[in-house]
């Protein structure tokens, strides 16, 4: 999982509570052991999607994929913490193996240095056929740092490109992405982050955000705009992201949905933040493929 919303403490017009220091740790068991019982879902859901759409992107104008053209395909995941995306979408795991494994008694006896090495072996037991090269994009150097050590990251950047231009080595190892990912901390980004990304890119990647309904993707989406991708939201569902810590959470969730025009009834109305799908994709492509029969099976 990426790092979600909760780490900056806000989303919109409404506070939520902070995690800041899950992110901090040298390894991911703070981040499960915080987030896991209230039931934070967004990876598992984020799963099958980021899947099917993988299937999808950068096909060209005679239906070849980029693999059948000797190019090989990379996702870039946004504010990725400890590669759980990664996991997820390489591996033959589920989200709630990995809360039980990073929960279990056997994990709490473990240094991190043993909790590493167990977890390399893991991962390359159950690495996929179909496994993808993904890069990292984090502020937190400790969580890239464990994803990339245990082989979940082709390579890991602790750079924040809302104040400055992405390094040079960050720009080379993007070159090929196909699909830029964020299951969390849309809330602190702008369109700033995705135009450094994508400037001077022949074939401008696809863009797969999970978004609170507590914030807007306007500003977002108009930015993506500019470099030919057409943004729409997915309308088919919404998806749980975690519970509320507390009423006054849950008020303000409810205040900032109504805010924006959108209606919390069956969704924060009954306990849960909920996420909005966003995907931008090329004009031509959004316009020829309908987004809920590119999602129809994920």
């Amino acid at each position: 999982m990426s790092a979600e919303d909760d780490r900056h403490g806000t989303s919109g017009p409404t506070s939520m509570t902070r995690f800041d220091e899950v992110y901090s740790q040298p390894d991911p068991r703070s981040y499960f052991g915080a987030l896991g019982p209230l039931g934070y879902q967004t990876p598992h859901h984020a799963q099958s999607v980021f899947r099917r759409l993988l299937s999808f992107v950068g096909l060209s104008g005679d239906g070849t994929h980029p693999a059948e053209r000797g190019a090989e395909a990379v996702v870039l995941d946004i504010c990725c913490s400890y590669g759980i995306n990664a996991a997820l979408l390489n591996h033959h795991v589920t989200w709630e193996e990995l809360y039980e494994r990073y929960t279990s008694p056997r994990a709490a006896r473990m240094t991190t240095g043993e909790l590493m090495e167990s977890d390399r072996r893991y991962y390359a037991a159950r690495r996929r056929a179909d496994a993808v090269r993904v890069v990292g994009l984090d502020i937190a150097a400790p969580a890239l740092a464990y994803a990339h050590a245990v082989g979940l990251l082709t390579a890991g950047f602790a750079e924040n490109l809302e104040t400055g231009a992405p390094s040079p080595a960050l720009y080379q190892a993007t070159r090929g992405v196909r699909l830029i990912t964020v299951t969390g901390g849309a809330s602190f980004l702008s369109a700033r982050t995705f135009a450094s990304l994508l400037a001077g890119r022949d074939e401008p990647a696809w863009v797969a955000s999970f978004v609170l309904r507590t914030g807007s993707y306007r500003a977002i989406a108009e930015g993506l705009d500019r470099f030919g991708l057409t943004t729409q939201e997915y309308t088919g569902r919404t998806y749980p992201q975690r519970r509320f810590t507390d009423a006054a959470e849950q008020r303000g969730a409810i205040a900032a949905v109504r805010a924006l025009g959108n209606d919390p009834r069956g969704k924060e109305t009954d306990g849960c933040f909920h996420t909005a799908l966003h995907l931008a994709r090329p004009a031509a492509h959004a316009a020829a493929h309908p987004l809920h029969a590119l999602l129809r099976d994920a």
